[in-house]
């Protein structure tokens, strides 16, 4: 009966794991691109859990995430549980006036912007779907937000008067949003309107 080399072995045992490790490596990068739910590591091991997150390139626009909005923080901020963890959710491509920021008075229109969106989400079921970011610079996850009913809720927003194009930065509905904006004050809607 042969004797098996134990060097052999020690060096087949190695390879086996160097081979699974570089496998997984080259799975989690995905060819260098972030992948969904991934942290950043400029988030650090001391941030909170943050929920797996289906859609994050440019390219994932049919991809989406259901959840349930919990809270409405302001006009332009949810709440929502998603995978059992509340993600708090910066709607893409609007901007509403203040009434929660520190050190900032609330802002006209504020708490009316707030309220509708507390209307129209709070203790509801959402679906979110994403652009080419996944997350702000606060960890907040950015997303398009849609009510049951199909109400693409970002554009309600812009389109009803309570908030405005947030234009800073690149997204998918811009040219949208932009002409939701011009219509509602040309029409007084909302924050366009005259000041009582």
């Amino acid at each position: 009966m042969k004797k098996s080399n134990p060097s052999f072995k020690a060096i087949s045992t190695a390879v086996i794991i160097a081979l699974v490790v570089a496998a997984m490596l080259i799975r989690g990068t995905g060819g260098h691109t972030p992948q969904a739910g991934r942290r950043s590591a400029s988030y650090g091991h001391d941030r909170p859990r943050y929920a797996q997150v289906t859609g994050y390139r440019r390219d994932a626009s049919a991809r989406s995430d259901k959840g349930y909005c919990v809270r409405a923080v302001d006009g332009d901020t949810i709440i929502v549980m998603l995978d059992g963890i509340k993600e708090r959710v910066r709607l893409i491509g609007v901007d509403t006036p203040e009434t929660v920021r520190p050190n900032t008075p609330v802002q006209y229109y504020g708490k009316e912007a707030s309220a509708f969106t507390k209307m129209m989400a709070e203790g509801n079921t959402v679906t979110l779907t994403y652009d080419w970011e996944a997350r702000d610079k606060y960890g907040r996850l950015l997303a398009y937000v849609y009510l049951e009913d199909g109400t693409f809720l970002n554009a309600e927003i812009v389109r009803q008067g309570y908030g405005h194009a947030y234009t800073r930065f690149p997204f998918r509905y811009m040219r949208e949003f932009r002409a939701y904006e011009r219509q509602a004050r040309k029409k007084g809607l909302g924050l366009w309107g005259l000041r009582r």
